[in-house]
């Protein structure tokens, strides 16, 4: 797999130093897990802040917080969930996890022209879906309110930035207003997170978004 659509440092930092809402977050961490170049950048971020925090001054904590943080880490060493994945996986373990299976796991709602949508839970700062679009079928024209990140599990699609195929991630800003489409020949599922409704060209998107919560 080549990963040509990266995330950005800014994203990666926030990511790093804990700053990005909930929604956002599962989208880096399901990057991050299948994308070699981001994770090496992130870890580096991580080191810095490690760094930082060691020359801070020191901070009260419980008696018994290093006991419950030794059992949080033995819970998750012994989670065959976590170490071994099926190959034919969709999902990556991140989000496999948060979702609690794969793409047949998924409780879909249909939207329009083959569409359908899952939204998943998550802070009030954002909101994450799950996307499933038909081969060849093209999403609505569309500008942003504010941050949108996109990241394709399954298939690819195209806009006016290019193509993007499994692992790649698009983020798009208030500057950007396209109209994403499917290649024809395979579906495809995105991960996407927003945290700001999008602006709709057309008049029927615009009235069905309240109830779809796009």
């Amino acid at each position: 797999m080549s990963i040509v659509h990266h995330l950005p440092d800014t994203i990666l930092m926030a990511y790093a130093a804990g700053n990005l809402p909930e929604a956002f977050g599962l989208v880096v961490a399901t990057h991050v897990s299948l994308c070699d170049d981001c994770r090496t950048r992130l870890q580096a971020f991580e080191a810095v802040g490690g760094t930082v925090l060691e020359s801070a001054g020191a901070a009260a904590v419980s008696e018994d917080s290093l006991a419950a943080t030794m059992r949080l880490i033995a819970s998750r060493a012994k989670d065959p969930i976590k170490a071994r994945m099926p190959a034919s996986a969709v999902f990556p373990a991140p989000l496999r996890d948060y979702v609690g299976g794969d793409l047949d796991a998924v409780r879909w709602r249909s939207v329009a022209g083959g569409v359908r949508q899952a939204i998943l839970a998550s802070s009030r700062s954002g909101s994450v879906r799950l996307l499933y679009i038909p081969g060849g079928a093209a999403m609505p024209d569309h500008g942003h309110r504010g941050t949108e990140m996109t990241m394709v599990l399954k298939g690819a699609f195209r806009d006016a930035d290019g193509r993007f195929a499994r692992g790649d991630v698009e983020v798009a800003t208030e500057a950007t207003s396209h109209t994403p489409v499917a290649e024809a020949g395979e579906d495809c599922v995105c991960l996407a997170a927003t945290d700001a409704p999008l602006r709709f060209s057309g008049l029927i998107p615009r009235i069905v978004q309240p109830f779809f919560r796009i």
